[in-house]
């Protein structure tokens, strides 16, 4: 629990007042530290909050995709974080991630591989598990739906190819691109990728569906069944 000791933001000198700031120039005025410190709302007697957050941010390669991937518990080890303090930050920086995810959905158009992963990467791309999605487009080539098949190890055995294209069917979905993470971060396909890969698409011809395209994603990067000529 915080003390007595500690200094609110509005004892802090002029210059160093997060929130006075974002209030008179912007919040692109501020750095990453000076967002985070008022996320944290006050220091100790011998820490502001603005230093502890450059001490938190450093600790992480002052980088907030490795500070979203910190649990509740590894951000309390940081002193001067307790637990309320860390499920504020823990909170703010999911809701970043997920409002990546929905700019993604509403602006993109999918118009090559690339734009898939801008769109899968917050959602798969930092697990330390396999997960298997399917992205449903229209006839415009536009996400009418994102669906999760399965968790675990990537086996032809996981996906319901009937109930896939149902659902196909149901949202009027013209092609499919299946999407899976390697948390190793290889990016070779295996053959357990390229096997589920061509059992869905068999089945999607008959209906006159297309799989326009296979990705695998890791953190940082992707590959792309449809680039490397393997659809």
């Amino acid at each position: 629990m915080e003390q007595g000791t500690n200094l609110s933001i509005k004892h802090w000198a002029e210059d160093d007042r997060p929130r006075e700031k974002l209030l008179l120039k912007g919040k692109q005025a501020l750095s990453d530290s000076e967002l985070l410190a008022i996320l944290i709302g006050s220091g100790s007697k011998n820490e502001s909050a603005v230093e502890l957050s450059k001490r938190i941010l450093s600790a992480s390669g002052n980088n907030l995709n490795k500070l979203g991937k910190l649990s509740v518990s590894q951000l309390c080890k940081f002193k001067g974080i307790g637990t309320a303090k860390a499920v504020v930050i823990t909170a703010a920086l999911e809701l970043g991630r997920r409002r990546r995810l929905e700019e993604a959905l509403e602006s993109i158009k999918i118009t090559s591989s690339a734009s898939v992963y801008e769109i899968m990467q917050p959602i798969i791309g930092e697990l330390e598990h396999e997960e298997f999605w399917i992205l449903y487009l229209n006839n415009s080539n536009k996400v009418v739906e994102q669906y999760q098949v399965s968790k675990g190890g990537i086996t032809g055995t996981l996906v319901d190819v009937r109930l896939t294209l149902k659902k196909a069917l149901e949202l009027g979905a013209v092609s499919l691109i299946l999407a899976h993470n390697h948390p190793s971060g290889n990016l070779k396909a295996s053959e357990a990728d390229k096997q589920l890969t061509k059992k869905l698409q068999t089945a999607a011809e008959s209906l006159d569906i297309k799989i326009l395209d296979h990705i695998i994603v890791t953190e940082k990067s992707y590959l792309s069944f449809a680039d490397e000529g393997m659809l």
